[in-house]
């Protein structure tokens, strides 16, 4: 028990937890954007992951870690588009379009891999760039607190900022005033001349980018490399921790930190010769306690407005 208390009490860990829910949190944002805008995105992880392997293709390609990025983004931003394209012009099942994406970017990546680089499940031939870490002046020298907050990779920070940018756009913007109108009640929307389709075009398709941060943030922050599924459930993470933070930025933020925290944790304790496989399933099994959490409330919010009524 010291040994785990020393572990979780630690400068080292609390880098660990800003560095693992980085990921978590852009998918958590993505999937924040597209439920006010009244679509769930269920295809997160299937953007992520293609946007993880066209970050590392585009980089190895150019020798260029930001033009790597672009190419991630832009590969996330079509992909949002095309999930809209699915469910708002050819009419398919939300849920269904992105499970389909899910399961093509699983396959797919692995497959475009091999044309481009011959290599099997990781990107062991390609060159790839990594993006630059960041020292923050003043605060670096700051103990305990500059360990934890300083010298983490420039997407952390970028993903830290995506909460404010995230408030602001949805609260303080007419654009976000449109989103938040679509989702709620379209019909209204489309009575006062808000072009219902374009907005749920623009929210997946910013979404979509979000996703892709996150995506290029695995294979150019995380690790240098890019490996089959790597993104291993994060987008599924990211859904529930959304839910759990009740459509507002700053509660899905602490919400993609409980579920950081889980994560740091399964990675952290691999020391205490504990069975490899309850240390893996930890953040799977945050998620489940998470989601219980959530319909309980839900519940309990249902139950008390019966009441009143």
């Amino acid at each position: 028990m010291k040994t785990l208390f020393n572990i979780i009490f630690s400068v080292n860990f609390g880098y660990a937890v800003l560095r693992v829910t980085t990921p978590i949190l852009f998918a958590t944002l993505a999937a924040l954007i597209s439920d006010k805008a009244g679509v769930i995105n269920i295809g997160l992880e299937g953007i992520m992951l293609s946007s993880a392997l066209a970050g590392v293709i585009v980089s190895a390609a150019t020798q260029s870690a930001w033009i790597g990025l672009l190419g991630a983004l832009i590969v996330g931003t079509l992909m949002g588009v095309l999930l809209a394209y699915f469910s708002l012009d050819l009419k398919a099942d939300t849920t269904l379009s992105g499970i389909a994406i899910n399961l093509m970017a699983s396959g797919g990546t692995i497959f475009v891999l091999y044309l481009v680089a011959h290599d099997k499940g990781i990107s062991t031939s390609l060159k790839s760039m990594v993006l630059p870490k960041i020292t923050i002046p003043l605060i670096d020298k700051i103990p305990v607190v500059g360990g934890i907050l300083s010298g983490h990779n420039v997407l952390t920070y970028i993903s830290l900022l995506s909460v404010i940018l995230m408030y602001i756009l949805l609260f303080k913007t007419p654009l976000g005033l449109k989103i938040r109108s679509v989702g709620e009640n379209p019909d209204a929307a489309s009575s006062v001349g808000i072009n219902v389709k374009k907005v749920k075009y623009l929210a997946l398709a910013i979404s979509g980018m979000l996703a892709g941060f996150g995506g290029a943030y695995m294979s150019m922050g995380y690790v240098s490399w890019f490996s089959q599924n790597m993104t291993a459930g994060r987008g599924f993470i990211a859904l529930a921790a959304e839910a759990m933070g009740s459509s507002s930025p700053l509660a899905s933020f602490l919400a993609a930190l409980i579920f950081g925290i889980a994560d740091a944790l399964s990675n952290s304790i691999q020391s205490l010769r504990l069975p490899p496989e309850f240390v893996q399933s930890i953040p799977y099994i945050a998620t489940i306690i998470g989601l219980i959490v959530n319909s309980a409330k839900a519940d309990s919010k249902k139950a008390k407005a019966e009441e009143e009524k």
